[in-house]
């Protein structure tokens, strides 16, 4: 499993936590928290930066992101989203928008990756639709 793999399910995690306890997405409070999720868990040294990066990035312009995954779910809001789903769509959209060297393709491959392993079946093709959507609707 690549370096990058390990961090987008670093993040999935905390974001997965930080959702579910319904804790503020403040800077602070996230920094907070992320200090306080890797002390309770092995969390791997490597995969902390660009781990630390996508969930900064994930709160900090979340509400632009789920406006994305709004428009771009039909039947769908986001809010009754599974929490594991909701969040592998906002690291995947998060890259799709912010990482430049993170081609559009890989952001979703590694979405439907991490879904195979930590949602269930329905999800991946739900996902699939869903960034395959917002993929399309951002300007090239």
């Amino acid at each position: 499993m690549g370096l990058r793999r390990k961090s987008r399910e670093l993040a999935l995690q905390f974001l997965f936590s930080h959702d579910f306890q319904e804790l503020s997405d403040s800077p602070e409070a996230v920094a907070t928290d992320l200090e306080l999720f890797c002390q309770a868990f092995d969390v791997g040294a490597k995969s902390l930066p660009y781990g630390r990066h996508l969930i900064e990035g994930i709160c900090l312009h979340l509400s632009e992101i789920d406006t994305l995954l709004a428009e771009h779910s039909h039947n769908w809001r986001v809010e009754r989203m599974s929490l594991v789903d909701r969040n592998i769509l906002r690291i995947a959209v998060f890259e799709l928008l912010y990482i430049d060297d993170a081609p559009a393709q890989v952001a979703i491959n590694e979405a439907l990756e991490i879904a195979k392993r930590f949602s269930i079946e329905d999800s991946v093709s739900f996902i699939n639709g869903i960034l395959d959507a917002v993929q399309i609707a951002l300007p090239k």
